[in-house]
């Protein structure tokens, strides 16, 4: 008789895998097709259970932990923030994920989201702002230029034609970073600044992207141009944000899950009927983005769960179609389902997987 256990297959990618998987894509071709994904989920707005993240809050950063599911696959994102790490030599944001069948429960996807959680939120950038931003936008400044700096600028160079990025950082050696990893891409323009008044000056889209978990003011209202679409990235937690008050007040506010923002995004310090827009109302055509050139619309981006769950989403379905990850044995199939102690039992087999 064959005792030997046999474990559910869970595919597991490392983010070599993915690393992998976009290089063979190709990074714009990866990047439109999770942008593609998160378009679509985000028009399934009313099939998903939908929470903001819980989050565990320390003096040097936050761990969270992002779920959501829909009638059949269950998601979650494990993610932290923690601004002093590169001191240390560890990223800032460090993540993995989680697909899961509904009805069984049965994990089939465990993946890195580090990685990913860049080129995701650089993707969901570009949704918001082929909603918001005026056609034929062509120069951006992109203010913050860590590690999430290059996703963002290829994202919009790309996806919706960008030829000049104006950029600024508190530290030099940031920008210099960006600048070496982008060299050389055909058809765009990088401009080092030297305040983030000369690099928003003239610009049709503004993206901010830094780090620090300070009540920070990045952008002023003297700043704001009419016309500007803003993506305001950074400022993704209590406490932590980018924007003076003044400059949601004189824009059209749109955000991803409004429980979640008022808590997390730049509108924690606009009392709580300031109105905003849920960004899948206008995906939808249920309600107006953009109605004139002059308008000043801002995306007021925290990070959702439902966008992680597209990212894992579009990981799964690429990774099979180029046969990268690894089945891991992470979930045991036993002979007898209520016998769990049996893996227990002296000369239990190791764990083989299952067919």
């Amino acid at each position: 008789m064959n005792t030997a256990h046999t474990a559910l297959p869970t595919l597991f990618l490392s983010a070599q895998d993915v690393a992998t998987l976009v290089h063979r894509l190709g990074l714009p071709a990866a990047l439109d097709r999770m942008a593609g994904t998160i378009h679509a989920d985000y028009l399934r707005w009313q099939a998903f259970d939908k929470c903001a993240r819980v989050a565990s809050h320390s003096a040097d950063g936050v761990i969270e932990l992002m779920p959501i599911a829909d009638g059949s696959t269950y998601a979650f994102k494990y993610v932290n923030g923690h601004p002093k790490n590169t001191q240390s030599g560890l990223p800032t944001v460090m993540a993995f994920g989680v697909l899961a069948d509904v009805a069984t429960g049965v994990p089939e996807l465990l993946s890195e989201l580090t990685l990913t959680t860049a080129l995701r939120t650089a993707a969901m950038s570009v949704v918001a702002a082929r909603a918001l931003a005026r056609p034929n936008s062509r120069r951006m400044a992109l203010i913050g230029n860590g590690a999430q700096s290059e996703f963002q600028a290829l994202a919009f160079h790309h996806l919706m034609g960008i030829s000049e990025i104006r950029l600024y950082d508190t530290d030099a050696a940031a920008t210099r970073k960006l600048m070496a990893n982008l060299a050389g891409q055909p058809g765009l323009r990088l401009v080092p600044c030297e305040s983030i008044a000369q690099a928003v000056r003239g610009a049709d889209i503004v993206t901010t992207v830094t780090a620090d978990k300070t009540n920070a003011t990045i952008l002023t209202p003297g700043m704001i141009e009419p016309g500007m679409h803003i993506n305001g990235v950074g400022g993704d937690c209590p406490g932590k944000t980018e924007l003076h008050p003044d400059v949601l007040r004189q824009a059209s506010v749109f955000v991803e899950y409004e429980p979640q923002t008022r808590i997390e995004g730049d509108l924690q310090h606009l009392p709580a009927d300031f109105p905003v827009t849920e960004l899948w109302q206008v995906l939808a055509g249920e309600t107006a983005g953009r109605t004139s050139a002059a308008q000043v619309t801002l995306f007021d981006s925290v990070g959702f769960a439902l966008e992680d769950y597209s990212a894992l989403r579009f990981l799964r379905e690429a990774a099979r179609e180029l046969g990268l990850g690894q089945a891991l044995p992470l979930i045991p199939a036993l002979a007898n389902p209520k016998d769990l102690f049996a893996l227990l039992r002296a000369g239990a087999p190791a764990l083989a997987l299952a067919a």
